[in-house]
């Protein structure tokens, strides 16, 4: 008499570089029934490897891994492994995270501080091949797929900060900048002062990293 297979669990990799919640978000997954985590990662690279070595069925990514990005890990995972569904899990809320997500493949979208509940649902649909946005998001994200259309990159920026944004994601100074436009550098350092501080990023090289993961900065 055969004896029927109990079924799969769900294999999770979690990706956050913040302890305390990577901590907490592996405590949750093991009272879930069905759902096992498999491991934890706290950057890009360290994502790419383990879910290369244990292959799981969903990976909840962070949007900031430090020095670089969880969009930039989220196309990475998909590109080499599209089996994987990643469901992004983050503070990040804006426009530009949540179209950088689904753009570079995350099939799920929820903000830190989504109930147990939430979370258990969005794994679960992300692992059935569902897509699964928060209820904060998902009146925007409608939007997007019925428009069938990029949004404009950055809407918080001004078209003058976003053109001006551009060519400093293409890697000219401020002086090349001024010349092309024909601004002062006084003006440019002022501009880009600014779109710093609304991208929300430390220094230049940061802001060149979000502006080519929006498409900015091709030739």
């Amino acid at each position: 008499m055969s004896r029927e297979q109990p079924e799969r669990p769900i294999r999770v990799v979690v990706v956050d570089d913040h302890p305390v919640f990577r901590l907490g978000m592996t405590a949750l997954l093991g009272t879930l029934t069905g759902i096992e985590c498999v491991g934890e990662a706290v950057d890009v690279d360290s994502a790419l490897d383990l879910v290369g070595g244990r292959l799981p069925d969903v990976v909840l990514m962070d949007l900031h891994l430090g020095d670089r990005s969880g969009v930039e890990a989220t196309r990475l995972i998909r590109a080499r492994h599209p089996e994987v569904a990643v469901l992004v899990v983050t503070m990040f809320d804006d426009d530009d995270s949540l179209f950088g997500a689904l753009r570079a493949g995350a099939s799920g979208y929820l903000l830190k501080g989504a109930a147990p509940q939430q979370v258990e649902r969005g794994v679960r649909a992300v692992a059935n091949g569902e897509l699964l946005l928060g209820p904060e998001i998902g009146a925007r994200a409608v939007g997007f797929f019925v428009r069938g259309a990029d949004p404009v990159p950055f809407p918080q920026l001004t078209d003058r900060e976003r053109e001006i944004l551009d060519h400093v994601a293409q890697g000219l100074d401020n002086a090349a900048i001024a010349h092309r436009l024909a601004l002062s550098p006084k003006t440019v350092r002022n501009h880009l002062s600014n779109i710093l501080v609304k991208l929300g990023v430390g220094d230049r090289a940061q802001a060149i990293v979000r502006a080519r993961e929006q498409g900015l900065g091709r030739r």
